[in-house]
């Protein structure tokens, strides 16, 4: 059978141009090589495959070859085919557009909202890559279904009632590529449904509101107090968006009574809960506490992701939907999945095959040593200065004199310590009177540089 052009080697875009086929071609050669675009010791295809992908005569292609070769571009030696010559590749004119550079990184970093990249499970990941790879059906790396692949979709509904208390079934449990997305999700279901304010706690992330007033709606602070968010006075509300396991950043638990004070006003308003699962894997000193979720499947959604158990670029998160909800959710989300699929499987058989417990069971050890060193660095250097919430999650909260956080937070800056104070955490319009104090975040560093963090923010704090 003769060979074609889709089967004729290493492939090279080139444009010849000029007044003979032979120049053009070795001006567009030449071109190549000195911007740079082929580099040197790039291999360039045979005579016979550039011949016959431009359609001209082999022998133009050796000829032009041969000129180049002469003229230094390029080199040929037996065996190792014609490659491009070592040389200078002129320097990008200085109004050319540059790559954007990468911040510089703290020398300490205590900001919260990122695990110990370092402790990523890369081995076992990639032996449930290679399982999962090996057992997926052919059709599984084709366009999929909306709301995810039913592998990771089975694997979540058993885990998530086994460990979190959640109610629900394949059917009703939507894969999205991280916490925000599945936010921007339900505020385009909910503004479709006429909802016009959604309730969020007074201290979050302010990314978390302006998705949702992207979507038209605006949000509302709940007051605070010291047992958390206070659930009331809820009217002209449609949703309300809470943290009840592990507040986000006060670090307080929703006691028994405000969770059944939040889900008797949804099933009183036909209103709809919006669980944010933060750090529920992580807990040190009580007992676990089951999501919201498991109290009201059909009013509650349930938002859980990988983003702190395993790391966040996977892009991977998930929710556990009511049925009422399920279709409009999947519908908003889009036509086909937008997670990847080799992914989701993995992570799919890293739950199944028990490595998922393992793994999370092992970090928690890990972030209550640091923990607990984080307590007994501020007991020794810095005894007026307390942390609370920290019976569960990856940060704790340290409370400043009065008017103090500024001066800290330039100090830390000083020191190479990036670490965030309780104000960038505040809703604008919260009517509790500020606090000052620190959010540290003790998941991103790696170990070994765990003892100079805390020596770098011990010698900041009042």
């Amino acid at each position: 059978m003769a060979r074609t052009w889709a089967t004729l080697g290493v492939d090279l875009h080139l444009e010849p141009t000029g007044p003979g086929v032979r120049r053009g071609l070795t001006d567009a050669l030449r071109e190549a090589v000195r911007t740079g675009r082929l580099a040197p010791g790039t291999r360039l295809p045979s005579s016979r495959s550039l011949a016959g992908d431009l359609g001209i005569a082999r022998n133009t292609v050796a000829d032009a070859y041969a000129d180049l070769v002469a003229e230094g571009w390029l080199t040929a030696r037996q065996g190792s085919g014609t490659r491009v010559a070592d040389r200078a590749v002129a320097a990008p004119r200085a109004d050319a557009a540059r790559p954007p550079r990468e911040r510089p990184r703290p020398v300490h970093d205590l900001v919260p909202g990122t695990p110990d990249l370092a402790s990523f499970p890369r081995a076992e990941w990639l032996r449930a890559a290679r399982r999962a790879l090996t057992a997926a059906p052919n059709h599984a790396l084709g366009y999929g279904d909306p709301r995810g692949r039913i592998e990771l979709r089975t694997a979540l509904t058993g885990h998530l009632a086994r460990v979190r208390g959640v109610r629900t079934d394949p059917e009703h449990v939507l894969v999205c590529s991280g916490f925000s997305h599945g936010l921007r999700i339900l505020g385009e279901v909910l503004r479709a449904r006429g909802t016009a304010t959604v309730a969020v706690e007074s201290y979050g992330l302010d990314m978390h509101w302006h998705l949702l007033a992207r979507a038209g709606l605006r949000t509302r602070p709940m007051p605070f107090d010291e047992r958390g968010t206070v659930i009331g006075g809820l009217t002209d509300v449609g949703a309300v968006l809470v943290t009840p396991s592990h507040q986000f950043p006060m670090g307080v638990a929703l006691g028994p009574d405000r969770r059944a004070a939040v889900t008797d006003w949804a099933r009183r308003a036909d209103g709809l809960i919006l669980e944010d699962d933060y750090d529920g894997e992580f807990r040190y000193d009580r007992q676990p506490i089951g999501a919201l979720q498991g109290l009201d499947p059909d009013r509650v959604v349930y938002l859980g992701t990988a983003s702190k158990s395993l790391a966040p670029g996977l892009r991977l998160a998930w929710m556990a939907l009511p049925p009422s909800l399920a279709e409009e959710a999947a519908a908003a989300k889009g036509h086909s999945d937008t997670c990847g699929v080799l992914d989701q499987l993995t992570l799919a058989e890293f739950i199944t095959s028990g490595a998922y417990d393992r793994h999370v069971r092992s970090a928690r050890l890990r972030y209550r040593r640091r923990r607990d060193a984080l307590v007994e660095a501020l007991a020794a250097r810095a005894p007026d200065v307390h942390p609370t919430g920290i019976a569960a999650g990856l940060h704790a909260v340290l409370r400043l004199p009065s008017g103090t956080e500024p001066s800290v937070i330039q100090a830390a800056a000083w020191q190479g310590l990036a670490v965030h104070g309780l104000s960038r955490y505040r809703h604008e319009e919260a009517t509790a009177a500020p606090v000052d104090a620190l959010v540290v975040g003790y998941g991103t560093p790696p170990d070994h540089a765990w003892a100079a963090t805390l020596d770098a923010l011990c010698r900041v704090l009042p």
